[in-house]
């Protein structure tokens, strides 16, 4: 675990993947939808998420995620912990307080180590900043229920594996998209949180390539 931590702290302020690796894993229109807009407006609204990473039992790394609300924007989906910053706060800051108020891990338990490429929500007018964090050990999760209906971990090497993503033809906003997804909990995990998640995973991905499982 330590090894991904000191690769991520490394490559995380080089060059990113950012766009091509985005767009991997983004709905596809098919018969007449809008194309994404990924240049956002100087009225867009800022947002931060944290990837969350931690070792498991036997030390390899797993990911947190949320199963949002359904009563709050984009309620039923599955995201990272996150959301809209207030004034004069960091990206780093919203993503830290964040993960206190949806999932009762305190910002003294995580140690931040970069930011991935921000993502334009155009649909909601939002700039997301991915922020990403770990903890020495698994997290006690407290699930504040206004805004999280449940708090799961993945393990990194099972979100690599080709067999866990499904692509489905499916009808939004009165038009048919072409939706890839992550089949790793009964909610798929696509969208937004699919799309910053598979940038993520590419610099995973080299990690695993220069460190090959023993």
């Amino acid at each position: 675990m330590q090894k991904l931590i000191n690769f991520l702290t490394d490559r995380l302020s080089g060059k990113l993947p950012g766009t091509h690796s985005q767009l991997a894993m983004a709905p596809e229109p098919l018969d007449g939808g809008d194309d994404r807009e990924m240049d956002p407006p100087e009225h867009a609204s800022r947002s931060s998420v944290l990837l969350l990473l931690f070792p498991n039992d036997e030390n390899n790394p797993e990911l947190v995620l949320t199963l949002r609300s359904h009563d709050i924007d984009h309620g039923g989906q599955i995201s990272f912990p996150g959301g809209r910053s207030e004034k004069k706060e960091s990206v780093r800051q919203t993503a830290l307080r964040e993960a206190r108020e949806e999932i009762g891990v305190s910002p003294n338990d995580i140690t931040i180590i970069g930011e991935l490429s921000e993502l334009y929500i155009s649909n909601s007018n939002n700039l997301v900043f991915p922020v990403v964090g770990y903890t020495d050990n698994r997290p006690t999760f407290t699930i504040n229920p206004a805004e999280v209906e449940e708090v799961f971990a993945v393990e990194l090497d099972s979100l690599v594996h080709k067999k866990n993503i499904t692509v489905e033809d499916w009808d939004l906003h009165s038009y048919t998209y072409r939706v890839p997804y992550w089949d790793v909990h009964p909610v798929p995990l696509w969208g937004a949180t699919a799309m910053m998640l598979n940038e993520f995973l590419d610099l995973y991905r080299e990690f695993l390539t220069e460190h090959p499982p023993n």
